[in-house]
């Protein structure tokens, strides 16, 4: 009798180790299929659990809200979509749902991406459609929900790589960029905007403009001298990019006839600042956009090589157009001599020249 009880004693603990390691290590024997589990944003664990034994992940479902509360992982489960597999264990699939490994979607915008570029990477990347995000991207009511005071949210989008989880809503995914604009454009920033008598969203369309305009870093503070230079004198900006804004993607360069397109957007057309920014504007061109250079240059021509000739007066920036032709021509016979293979360009042509090294003077301005 003694002995029986003795064995009894031993037996029970072992029987329950045996059920645990089974319940936890033998895979089910579903094979090796793909299996999608959403765990919605409001579940609790206990829901969590019950999802993943709908879905045959787990025998035990009380085994593991006991597990739960032991790793402390009963009050905090992502929610999201997660991926498992048929032949893991289920001690494998309690690792994942307690790590929150969720299926997350990348999107990298780039500084000058604007909102039809955006638009088409939203998609790309399964985050949101692009009827989604044009509906958003214009929606007054929404834009007022972000306090943004502009016809779109051009120029709101911060750019740098976001991770979202699969099934984001896109009012959150839209948002969360738009707060690490906010995160970027800090206090000082805000400050020296007060300084200079410009609002937040003079600033960034500003900016976005100057971003359209600039190849070399170091010239994105001269850019924006002229500009500020010509919005004191009353001048119009003439912005080559402005001309297609709306009209149709950058990438396809500007033509003299784009110049006289009527849009709200056409620095050839408005004078002063558009109604709001033309693509995405990275640090360096808020930077610029809030400290110009304190010249008085009024007009720049492209070189053709990434860098530009600054004049302060018509007839000095004439003499850098001539001399701009000049080159051109004198490359162009040695070209005829020595044919080179087509240039590479980052964006469209016009006339055989990158548009993202045009800037004003390229066509004719205004005198001062």
């Amino acid at each position: 009798m003694k002995n029986t009880k003795v064995i009894f004693i031993i037996a029970i603990p072992m029987l329950i180790v045996f059920y645990v390691v089974i319940q936890l290590f033998i895979p089910l024997g579903i094979g090796n299929v793909q299996i999608e589990v959403e765990i919605p944003e409001s579940a609790s664990y206990r829901q969590a659990i019950n999802i993943l034994y709908d879905n045959n992940l787990i025998r035990d479902k009380n085994l593991f809200l006991l597990i739960g509360k032991i790793y402390g992982i009963d009050r905090r489960t992502r929610a999201g979509y997660y991926v498992f597999w048929g032949n893991m264990s289920p001690w494998q699939v309690f690792k994942k749902l307690a790590s929150g490994h969720i299926i997350e979607n990348e999107i990298t915008i780039v500084e000058g991406d604007s909102i039809l570029e955006i638009g088409l990477k939203l998609e790309a990347s399964k985050i949101m459609s692009v009827e989604t995000f044009n509906a958003l991207a214009t929606n007054q009511s929404f834009l007022a929900s972000l306090k943004i005071k502009a016809p779109s949210i051009e120029g709101y989008l911060f750019p740098e790589t976001y991770k979202f989880p699969k099934g984001a809503r896109p009012e959150s995914v839209l948002q969360l960029m738009v707060n690490k604009l906010r995160e970027e454009f800090n206090e000082e920033m805000r400050k020296r905007a007060e300084e200079i008598g410009m609002s937040k969203n003079e600033v960034l369309t500003l900016a976005s403009i100057i971003e359209k305009e600039a190849v070399a870093d170091s010239e994105r503070i001269l850019i924006s001298a002229v500009f500020h230079n010509r919005l004191k004198k009353g001048m119009r900006l003439q912005a080559d990019p402005t001309a297609i804004y709306g009209v149709r993607s950058f990438r396809y360069g500007v033509t003299r006839n784009d110049l006289r397109n009527r849009t709200d957007f056409n620095t050839y057309i408005i004078r002063g600042l558009p109604p709001g920014p033309i693509a995405s504007p990275g640090i360096k061109s808020i930077k610029a956009a809030l400290y110009p250079d304190q010249v008085s240059y009024l007009f720049f021509v492209s070189r053709r090589d990434g860098t530009h000739y600054f004049s302060k007066t018509y007839s000095e920036h004439n003499r850098a157009i001539r001399r701009v032709r000049e080159a051109q021509e004198a490359r162009l016979q040695q070209n005829s001599k020595n044919p080179p293979s087509p240039p590479l360009t980052k964006e469209g042509n016009i006339d055989g020249k990158p548009f993202a090294e045009r800037g004003p003077g390229d066509f004719s301005k205004d005198k001062p």
